[in-house]
Formats: structure tokens, C-alpha cells, sequence
């Protein structure tokens, strides 16, 4: 009888590896949908629901992805002041030309688990405008989408 493999926080830690992707003329959505999965580890054979076992990904020109549609101009972000009447709108155009960071972030985060593991895998997301990042030391590979 086979058993089904259950991995360990441990085991799942040391098996982690690095991925370095360039945003460049990629689709917003595309690309959150491509990240998410590396970031849960749905793309290992030992995948557990249960265990942090995916990898760290690091996007670099964050500010050069592509949209389609009207989605420049009729997409919007909200925050609220938590102040009466302090709700607070920007366009996706605006926000690339404030937050490059913010805008791949909220794409992938909602693509990610609402639960304590989920906000835990969304750590191992970093995210830089410009084709530089420190994490030359981690040596990562560059993942083809």
C-alpha cells in the first residue's frame, strides 16, 4: 500500500528555490496566474495543502506589464482613511505611475489563499522596478512564462 507523502515545515524549507521573472510586455493577469501557483508550490510533486513548501519569485520591471482592454483607465484601486468620507480611488494608470509594486502585488494576492498561510507565501513575493534586484546571491533562475 502506498502512503501519501506529507512534507514538514522543515523539509519543505530546505527544498525552496529561487525564480527571477521579467515583467517586460507580460499581461497583468497572466502573470499573477503564473506566480501564485509557484508561490503555494502547486508546481512540485510534493505539494501540501497544509505546508509553505513553494518557492521565492522576483519580478523585475515591475512597471513595463502590459494591460489590455480599457483597463488603463477604468480600473481603479481603493483605500479608505478610515476617516468619514476618506475613501480614496486611483486608476491603474496612475497607480503604474506611482506603484509599479502595488499594482503586481494586489494581482497575485488575489489569486492567493485568504487564510495565515496564504499572507505567509505572499512574503516570499519581491517585487523591483528596473532590471536590477539584491538577491543576486540566492542565484535565481530565471522562470520562462
Amino acid at each position: 500500500m502506498k502512503k501519501t507523502l506529507m512534507l514538514t515545515e522543515q523539509e519543505a524549507k530546505a527544498s525552496r528555490q529561487w525564480w527571477v521573472v521579467d515583467a517586460t510586455g507580460k499581461t497583468l493577469g497572466r502573470l499573477a496566474s503564473e506566480i501564485a501557483p509557484i508561490l503555494r508550490g502547486k508546481h512540485k510533486p510534493d505539494f501540501t495543502p497544509h505546508v509553505d513548501n513553494g518557492d521565492f519569485v522576483v519580478v523585475i520591471n515591475c512597471e513595463k506589464i502590459a494591460v489590455t482592454g480599457n483597463k488603463l483607465d477604468a480600473k481603479r484601486y481603493y483605500r479608505h482613511s478610515r476617516y468619514p468620507g476618506g475613501l480614496k480611488s486611483r486608476t491603474l494608470r496612475e497607480q503604474l505611475k506611482r506603484f509599479p509594486e502595488r499594482v503586481i502585488y494586489e494581482a497575485v494576492k488575489g489569486m492567493m489563499p485568504k487564510t495565515r498561510l496564504g499572507r505567509a507565501q505572499m512574503k516570499k513575493l519581491k517585487i523591483y522596478k528596473g532590471s536590477e534586484h539584491p538577491h543576486q546571491a540566492q542565484k535565481p533562475q530565471p522562470l520562462e512564462l
